[in-house]
């Protein structure tokens, strides 16, 4: 017999409800709660995998497991190698997310046409005339890309069970549905039973799988949270559709580091990786302008150098703009606030609009420093030295403050050919100077500063 049961599920945080409720119990979020008609074939041959039989797992001690490296599947891909942490972990289910369009399936289908694996690539969105079209721009290499459009998520594992292979790609885990669940796919328990389907099959049969999953209006993936909680890595591919460069973030990765990024530009032949980060980040303008000032930041472990863009204008209205593009908001107006206290610079009665170059997303806090050096240029239309970088945190009593790993941002700049790079006082301790073509100048408050540059 089946059992039929309907419940009300939170799509925020995927909390249950036996009733409609107009707010979530669980996250307080209104209007999330979803009705979900959940059947289940109690058959004893429903109650097993068809692609694997039951076997007792016996617990073990502590003691007696056995260490070892990681199996990993390196990609011909450096920089999807380095978000995951230096390569494809072996039954490892990863989920990207991203708007549409951005070249989630582009990045999925290079992968696929390039490694030198048995790869099964799933797709509920496109037909198959489509992904050879595709394929063939991009110039596929692999002649063991299997593709298969089919939604159905047990035929699909009874496809890669029996077919051997080493890799599974599936474009997008909201068209799958399970024939154990009686709802429409994209449904919130769709989803949620197609995935662990897929947790199962990955951790038992060892064999990797990528998953593409769609976002939601406000930039999170869409379906229940507790999608993102199942799957072991969650990446987050990020751009502008009509720009050409796209950024790859770790947002989750239980194999390695979180503060990783990717960088591609979308060409017409596919996705090009893009090794020095620099090329698109710093402006390609030969001039000196004002209101530009250039930032030695570190995302994940690799330095970088970027572009921090101010425009400062008296206000036409009665209450001033601020806007930030890439930059926490909130960070810039406390910025603004030490700048007006410790300067005594006439913020409050100018719009500010700030943008940080390439479309990248910056939290490090030692790019603080260049913006306040790129708002007082615009301020008073000064131009900044190109060949002259900044890396430093501002406190709130107006103190630049140490940042880590200075000397990386150093070798960055020095490599680059930058001239003069300006630092922490604090940073001063155990750099030589003499190691370095490019001059090191240590300020230590933000007058110091407003004296060196500006006077």
């Amino acid at each position: 017999m089946a059992k039929v049961k309907k419940a009300f599920i939170c799509s925020n945080c995927g909390a249950h409800s036996s009733k409609w409720e107009g707010k979530c119990h669980s996250c307080e979020e209104w209007n999330t709660l979803v009705e979900e008609v959940i059947t289940k074939d109690t058959s004893e041959e429903s109650k097993r995998n068809v692609w694997k039989e039951e076997t007792a797992l016996k617990p073990k001690k502590l003691s007696e497991i056995q260490l070892g490296e990681t199996a990993r599947i390196i990609s011909y891909d450096k920089e999807l190698n380095r978000v995951l942490g230096g390569g494809i972990v072996m039954g490892s289910l990863v989920l990207i997310g991203g708007h549409p369009g951005i070249g989630k399936s582009t990045l999925l289908l290079q992968l696929a046409v390039s490694l030198k694996k048995k790869v099964l690539y799933i797709s509920g969105e496109e037909s198959e005339e489509q992904i050879k079209m595709r394929a063939e721009r991009i110039q596929y290499k692999n002649l063991n890309c299997f593709i298969l459009t089919e939604t159905n998520v047990v035929k699909i594992l009874q496809q890669a069970k029996n077919g051997h292979v080493d890799l599974i790609i599936i474009d997008s885990i909201q068209t799958l549905s399970s024939p154990y669940i009686e709802s429409t796919p994209g449904t919130i328990s769709q989803i949620r039973e197609c995935t662990g389907e897929l947790q199962r099959f990955a951790k038992e049969t060892n064999i990797p799988i990528f998953v593409i999953g769609h976002i939601t209006k406000d930039g999170s993936i869409a379906g229940p949270k507790l999608l993102e909680h199942m799957v072991d890595v969650v990446l987050q591919f990020e751009g502008d559709r009509h720009h050409t460069y796209r950024i790859l973030r770790t947002i989750k990765n239980r194999f390695g580091s979180t503060d990783e990024i990717g960088i591609y530009e979308m060409q017409s032949v596919g996705l090009r990786q893009v090794n020095n980060p620099s090329e698109l980040l710093l402006s390609q303008s030969q001039e000196d302008l004002s209101g530009s000032a250039i930032s030695a930041t570190i995302e994940g472990l690799r330095p970088m150098l970027l572009e921090i863009q101010a425009l400062v204008t008296p206000s036409a209205y009665g209450t001033p703009q601020r806007s930030a593009t890439g930059f926490d908001l909130r960070r810039l107006s406390m910025l603004l606030a030490v700048l007006e206290k410790r300067c005594g610079l006439p913020f409050a009665q100018s719009d500010v609009f700030l943008n940080i170059a390439g479309g990248i997303k910056v939290a490090d806090p030692s790019i603080d420093l260049a913006i306040v050096v790129a708002l007082i240029s615009s301020l008073q239309d000064i131009p900044i030295n190109r060949k002259c970088c900044f890396a430093g945190e501002i406190g709130l009593s107006g103190e630049i403050r140490a940042v880590n790993r200075v000397e990386q941002r150093i070798q960055e700049a020095n490599r680059l050919g930058f001239e003069q790079i300006y630092i922490s006082s604090y940073n001063n301790k155990g750099i030589s100077q003499s190691k370095y073509d490019i001059e090191i100048l240590s300020v230590s408050k933000v007058e110091d500063l407003l004296r060196k540059l500006f006077d």
